[in-house]
This record gives structure tokens, sequence and C-alpha cells, in this order.
């Protein structure tokens, strides 16, 4: 029989939408960068960001009880896990805060009729795939891929501590996007040579990150389609955040690319959310299943268990030889067979 301490935990975790909300609000608004060098009053925030005096009274009244900021006589300041929403911060969230509030959010509400279909957003609305449908928008591309930059510059540190890539020669990281991951390897690791493997779209975005991390002698980007073929270049392969998009049949056909790609002896290097056999009642394993529905809702992939990784590495020419708790991620290693 449902208790008053059940209920109320119910309550709590049905209203959580509002908390991201309120925090999407003010990454809209810039109110992170507008406290990065001290407190101000409210009289200066509203003129800063034009809004009205008591709505914006009452929304840093709300952050400074989620951590946001602290209030004391009317002046607001930053806290450190508010510094996370200044887009000028090394471990910035701000733009994967706007990503969820303003784009995730909306898909969510249509979480129902994917349940209902097996559907993904995007073939309800008879496209082929949320990407095809997301780059319709090209506001929305561009806080996609840097939403997915700061996710992954956010997991790096976990990812280089987790496995040793000093073994590589050469390393070419497949869906790579702006190239985080692959300079941040070459940077620890000086003799590694470095391809970040990607759509056309990501190669300015891709050199003039190489270009500021002083790695454009050692790390090329190339143009290309995971999908038709990879070239084969190098003696591994890195891939983050690329299979769990997809289905399994979709996956295969870039698991085997990847396998045509690699030499004898080849490393593929999977960098994903391992799905617990038997999920518990945990924060962790909540944001795993919560994360494989999006897939669901998206682009109609699914977050995997060790076995299914397993499975599709022996279905396209691999042996799964490693897993490497990497945080909230792992590094799944497997070699050509």
């Amino acid at each position: 029989m449902a208790s008053v301490q059940a209920s109320a935990r119910l309550l709590h975790l049905i209203q959580s939408q509002r908390v991201t909300a309120v925090i999407y609000v003010a990454a809209k608004l810039g109110i992170a960068e507008l406290l990065r060098d001290g407190s101000r009053p409210l009289g200066e925030l509203v003129e800063a960001t034009g809004a009205n005096k008591q709505a914006l009274r009452r929304l840093l009244t709300a952050l400074s009880t989620i951590g946001i900021c602290t209030v004391a006589e009317e002046r607001y300041a930053l806290t450190e896990l508010g510094a996370c929403l200044d887009g000028a911060a090394t471990q910035s969230l701000k733009n994967w805060t706007i990503f969820e509030g303003q784009f995730l959010t909306e898909s969510w509400t249509g979480l129902l009729d994917s349940i209902m279909t097996g559907k993904t957003a995007a073939q309800l609305l008879d496209h082929e795939n949320s990407f095809d449908l997301m780059a319709r928008d090209p506001e929305m591309v561009s806080i996609f891929n840097a939403a997915m930059t700061e996710g992954t510059r956010l997991a790096i540190p976990d990812i280089l501590g987790a496995y040793d890539f000093g073994a590589f020669a050469h390393l070419m990281d497949v869906g790579g996007g702006s190239g985080e991951l692959v300079g941040a390897i070459a940077g620890q690791h000086p003799h590694i040579r470095g391809t970040i493997f990607d759509l056309p779209r990501c190669a300015e975005s891709a050199t003039g990150h190489l270009r500021r991390s002083g790695l454009s002698d050692r790390v090329e980007f190339m143009a290309g389609d995971f999908f038709q073929t990879i070239p084969s270049i190098a003696d591994a392969i890195v891939m983050k955040n690329i299979i769990h998009d997809w289905s399994d049949e979709r996956s295969m056909v870039i698991l085997a690319n990847c396998r045509r790609a690699l030499p004898g002896g080849g490393v593929l290097l999977l960098i994903e959310r391992v799905m617990p056999e038997f999920p518990s009642v945990s924060d962790a394993h909540r944001e795993q299943t919560l994360t494989d529905l999006l897939m669901l809702r998206g682009p109609g992939g699914l977050e995997r268990t060790e076995k299914q990784y397993a499975w599709l590495f022996r279905e396209s020419g691999f042996t799964h030889t490693a897993t490497c708790p990497a945080g909230r991620l792992s590094v799944i290693e497997a070699k050509v067979t």
C-alpha cells in the first residue's frame, strides 16, 4: 500500500522537469556570465538581461535553492555549481543545458507515441532518422554539436584514466566531431598520430580545435561517411557514443566497415554506457535506462549490455577483449578476429 513518504518521493520525481526548466532559462539569460566576475545587484542583472524585475528576482531565488547562485541583500553571486553554466568555463555545460531544455524536453513529450509504435520521433514524422530531421534546423545542429563537445570534454579525464592508449601508433576517431577526444589522447601521448573521420560539416570546427591545441602537425581531419567506407590508415579505431545511436542492423554496417579498415591485430574501442543486466534503484542505473529511452525516442538506437556488445563484435568480425569502466561510460575493447 502506498505511503505518504512514497507519494512525496514520487511527487518529487514528477516535478523534476521544473528544475531543468529553471536552469535552462538561467543559461539562456547568461546569468553565469553576468556573475562571472563577482556578485551583482538585482538592478544590474535586470538591465543586462532585459527581464522583468520581479520575475527575475523569483527566478534567482529558485536558482539559489538548487545551488546555482547565492543571495544576500539582493546581491547575487555564482556558486561552483553555477559556474558550469558559463559558456567559457573549462567544464561548461551551457550548451548541454540548452539542448536538454530547448530540444530534448519537447521530444520527451512524445515518448508515449514511441512506446506504442516502437518508432522514433523522426520516423513518426516520416523521416528516416533524427539526424536527417535535425539537419533541417541549423540552430539545433549548432547546439547539438556544442553539447556533444561539452559532454566529451567532461568525460575525457575518466577515459584517459581508464585505458592506456599508448600502445597505438595511429588512432582514428570515427565520428569524432571536433576532435576533442583524439586531441586529448594525442596530447597525452606525443608519439601518436591521429585522424578525425566525420562528415564534411565537422571539418571547420575540427581543424580549428586542432590548430588551437597545437596538434595540427600530428592530427588531421578526413571527411567521409562511416556507413559507406572507413579509410585503412590506422592501427586502432575509437568511437565515442556512436554505436548507441543505431539499431543492431545499422551498427553492424559501421562495425563491418571498421573491421575492413583495420589491419590484422587491429583494435576497436567503443566508448559507451554499458547497461547493467539487472538495473537497480540507483542514480547511475536510472541515468542508464533514461538514456536508453532517449535513444528509442531519438536516433533509434539503444544502450546495450556487455553481452550485447560482445554479440555485435562477434557478428562483425571482432573478439571482445576487455571492458574498462570510465566514470559514467566504459571503454569497450575488441580486436580483429
